[in-house]
């Protein structure tokens, strides 16, 4: 039946608006949408090549059909160009650029031009919404949002936002805590994307920011700034650690995140399917903070490596199950929420290790500086961890040792230099005894005692070393019959780490030509998963679009859509990406 002959212009008008208020959309989008389905359904009509425009009037709900002619200087396209020649003939003032249009009368929708119309219509009505949605959202990451459980699928939850949809994937859920559907649940918005199928708001519940926005909920003092939270660590579902500072010496942070009677904190703890909350004050001292973190634990004695960003903590004996923690949940979240590595000892083995430092630094210095035990001693209880630090240092932090003056510094130092000497005159020769190269030892972290263990590895060059990987360094793990085991690497011993031993690989493959030395300078790029890079809306993607808003409204109205563009369509779902997450076990 024919557009414009027997459908009321307004009820189209009328339509169009009803579809954008309930989709919150703009009404000159499903406008736009309707005249885009109306044009692409006349070129199938009257010839795709033809530059068919159709134009519907917004106030009376007019339409006008018009195929469109160009005046160019050359002709490449004669259905819609025409040459000025021609156009002087059609009309004597044409000029360049000139657009002749000429009407169309209304077409007729059969099955197939009326089933495409309707999918435009749609497919453009949900472009629309999906980029409000987008719009509406990306600005509130970082917010916590009520939502209603919508379905459950693959472990992940789909939570009805009410204008939108978001997902909490399963490694952003709580372990253990079941989501039914229609359950209210609050969640934290840590991400907003535009994706292929729409825009995609991630949700979590396991997240640290979660803990905090919670806790500024039920706390005034935090809502208002009064105290903050710099630091949050989490085991979700079973146990957290936060840090608190008040910016008003009067205000106890500790006290004012329990509450009265521990009111504040166990509102949070229901929130979080009973997850237990340890407050810990924070303090700008590490090692402090650290003391702090490993409570209940009581702490003997901490010893710090602020180069490697390490803490050796001693404890008394009927403290260590209670520091380490139930399957060392305790120590794991301290070195979270502090960002330190975390190594606990007991006083026992504390003492033990010292011991048995103090006998090795001893004999070293004994044999090597061919001095009497009493000297031997003196140094290593002088905290002289090896020759290098004999050699190297400045010479009164030798001769103020009791005992000691500046004559016997010196020949001590001397001593220590000539004995490392003739370490690097038996390690070189050594070195060449096993054919390493020369070129070698010109790549920088590569040492006389390493030359020589990758010597005794059959890694004698370059393109040696540059084909290893870090693993063949450090070592790997690998479990056998059931049972983990670690096997050795080139550099047992020689204390590297990952970022070491790959830094040293790639250095060796700038020298090997393999790679180029901008390769070594850090970029940032953004990876994009591949499925959303070659995805892409094609024509049968919009097959059996739902139409139900439309007919819908149609209906409500009085007006049979079907009138308006044709026969019925049938409809589909569409589908939703389900996003699997996997929960990384954390080792201390």
């Amino acid at each position: 039946m024919a557009i414009g002959v027997s459908a009321n212009k307004l009820e189209i008008l009328q339509i169009a608006r009803a579809v954008a208020q309930e989709k919150m959309i703009d009404e000159k989008i499903v406008l736009g949408a309707i005249e885009e389905a109306i044009q692409k359904a006349a070129r199938s009509r009257y010839g795709a090549e033809l530059d068919i425009h159709c134009k519907i009037n917004s106030k009376t709900g007019e339409m006008r059909l018009t195929s469109r002619t160009t005046v160019v200087e050359e002709v490449e396209n004669e259905s819609h160009e025409i040459t000025l020649e021609a156009a002087r003939k059609r009309d004597p003032q044409a000029e360049i650029g000139t657009v002749f249009e000429e009407e169309l009368p209304p077409i007729e929708f059969g099955r197939v031009a009326s089933q495409t119309a309707k999918q435009v219509i749609t497919q453009k009505v949900r472009e629309a919404e999906r980029e409000r949605q987008y719009e509406e959202y990306k600005d509130r990451v970082g917010e916590v949002i009520n939502g209603i459980v919508k379905r459950v699928e693959y472990g992940n939850v789909i939570v009805d936002l009410g204008k939108a949809e978001g997902i909490i994937r399963r490694a952003d859920g709580i372990p253990r805590e079941a989501l039914q559907n229609n359950d209210r649940v609050r969640a934290y918005i840590y991400d907003v994307r535009p994706e292929v199928r729409g825009p995609q708001i991630f949700l979590s519940r396991a997240h640290n920011d979660f803990m905090s926005a919670l806790f500024a909920q039920e706390v005034p003092e935090v809502y208002e700034g009064v105290i903050e939270i710099p630091r949050v660590a989490r085991d979700p579902g079973s146990r957290a650690k936060i840090a608190v500072i008040s910016n008003d010496s009067s205000i106890d942070p500790v006290g004012a995140c329990v509450g009265m009677r521990g009111s504040r904190v166990q509102a949070v703890v229901n929130e979080l399917a009973g997850e237990k909350i340890d407050i810990i004050p924070f303090n700008p001292d590490p090692a402090t903070f650290i003391v702090n973190a490993l409570q209940p634990a009581e702490v003997s004695k901490v010893v710090l490596d602020e180069e490697s960003q390490r803490i050796e903590v001693v404890v008394p004996d009927d403290q260590l199950s209670l520091a380490i923690g139930r399957r060392g949940q305790n120590v794991r979240l301290a070195s979270q929420l502090t960002g330190w590595s975390i190594d606990i000892l007991t006083e026992v083995e504390e003492s033990e290790r010292r011991q048995k430092e103090f006998a090795t630094r001893t004999a070293l210095f004994l044999e090597g500086l061919d001095v009497d035990e009493v000297i031997a001693q003196l140094l290593a209880t002088e905290g002289f961890g090896d020759m290098e630090d004999i050699a190297y240092v400045d010479l009164d932090e030798i001769a103020v040792i009791e005992g000691f003056d500046d004559a016997t510094a010196s020949e001590i130092q001397t001593r220590a230099r000539e004995w490392l000497d003739r370490q690097a005159s038996e390690q070189d020769a050594r070195r060449t005894e096993l054919g390493v190269e020369d070129e070698l030892l010109e790549i920088e972290g590569i040492t006389l005692p390493l030359a020589v263990r990758l010597g005794e590895n059959d890694v004698k060059n370059v393109e040696d070393l540059a084909g290893l990987t870090p693993d063949d360094l450090r070592g790997w793990y690998e479990t056998r019959d059931g049972e983990r085991g670690r096997e050795p690497g080139m550099r047992d011993g020689l204390e590297v780490d990952a970022a070491e031993a790959e830094a040293l690989i790639m250095r060796a493959r700038v020298a090997a030509g393999w790679i180029e030395a901008e390769a070594l300078e850090p970029e940032v790029e953004e990876v994009e998963d591949a499925a959303e890079e070659d995805a892409e809306v094609s024509d049968a993607d919009l097959d059996g679009l739902d139409l139900s808003d439309l007919e819908a409204e149609a209906a409500r109205l009085g007006v049979d859509l079907n009138e308006l563009l044709g026969d019925d369509a049938g409809g589909a779902a569409s589908d939703e990406d389900a996003a699997d997450g996997e929960e990384d076990d954390a080792k201390s």
